[in-house]
């Protein structure tokens, strides 16, 4: 189950998928902030994500470009003074492999968030977000057994519909909301998008695609501002505010840890982890969510809240160490 393409340990895809998740947990209320301080819309939130994102992601890639050029100087100065040569080329991913990772990564995203506030702007909070967040881990475990022949087992099941029961009852239990079709449509469409990320990043990384996370989503952050560009554009991009250095640090806050550093984790542990067992872990958000809703915005502790955190962090540990142990037996069964 380890990525030898990338050369990320399984262990340390599923510890960067549960930071991920956490840090996508502060991104609502950072959001849900910047509404009361603001007029910002979630579209134009959206864009202003994706291109303060990039931008920090292209700021890295300047200093990743000036250390990688040290490295090859001085290995180029350690092989002269060794005389020896390298005659093996590292193999990288084909254009159309590049063409695909990109656009449809950026589109995914893009489908992804804009159907997630549709469905919320239409049905509500609750329903939007546990028919977005519980029918992504369905559709990606059934396609990932149709197009990956990737199976889930008794257990891995049984952790599926736990994780799933404990996002209703967080969701749900703490606030109720009336169900229209038109916002449960979006709220699919939505976790489709998710469910193609999540798929096409875990077979171009198991096939050994040859990108790093860091190109991943940079170039999706790209993609998706095009994308929301124009739906922005007309809503309005420029905040009209009167505490403009509160927006700024909010919005910088959502560029770099929920959107830059989330997103890179999060395409390096999905290449390497099982596709539905991705999409379980990434159930940790919403219970980020709700500790940050009661620490900082003061919202109230339910039972509700108690349970479905309890189910659905057990639901995560229970994947996470059954994906490990397969790790370790896969690499048992590789020969010496």
């Amino acid at each position: 189950m380890s990525n030898t393409a990338i050369g990320l340990p399984v262990g340390r895809g599923l510890l960067y998928l549960i930071v991920a998740g956490a840090a996508w947990g502060t991104a609502g209320a950072a959001a849900a902030m910047l509404y009361r301080s603001s007029d910002l819309g979630p579209v134009a939130l959206s864009f202003w994500r994706y291109v303060g994102g990039l931008a920090l992601l292209l700021a890295v890639g300047v200093l990743r470009t000036v250390r990688a050029a040290r490295t090859r100087r001085f290995c180029a100065a350690e092989a002269v003074q060794n005389d020896t040569v390298q005659n093996e080329v590292p193999q990288g991913e084909t254009r159309s492999r590049r063409v695909l990772r990109i656009v449809g990564t950026g589109l995914g995203l893009t489908v992804f968030q804009t159907a997630y506030f549709a469905s919320v702007q239409e049905t509500g909070l609750a329903v939007g977000t546990v028919v977005t967040l519980g029918a992504g881990p369905v559709l990606i475990a059934l396609g990932a057994r149709l197009t990956m022949g990737e199976r889930l087992g008794r257990g891995g099941l049984a952790a599926v519909v736990g994780a799933l029961g404990g996002l209703a009852v967080l969701v749900l239990g703490s606030d109720g909301g009336a169900v229209r079709p038109l916002g449960v449509v979006w709220a699919l469409v939505s976790a489709a998008g998710y469910a193609a990320i999540t798929l096409l990043t875990r077979r171009l990384g198991r096939d050994g695609g040859g990108a790093d996370a860091f190109s991943t989503t940079a170039w999706a952050f790209a993609v998706g501002a095009v994308c929301l560009l124009p739906i922005g554009a007309a809503q309005g991009l420029l905040p009209h505010t009167a505490d403009p250095v509160r927006v700024l640090v909010l919005l910088l806050y959502v560029a770099a840890v929920p959107t830059a550093l989330a997103y890179a984790l999060y395409f390096a542990g999905a290449a390497v982890v099982r596709a539905a067992t991705a999409s379980v872990i990434m159930l940790i958000e919403p219970v980020s969510a709700a500790v940050i809703a009661f620490l900082v915005l003061g919202e109230r502790l339910t039972a509700a809240t108690v349970l479905g955190t309890v189910l659905l962090l057990a639901a995560v540990a229970g994947l996470a160490v059954a994906e490990a142990r397969l790790a370790v037996a896969a690499r048992r069964a590789v020969p010496a």
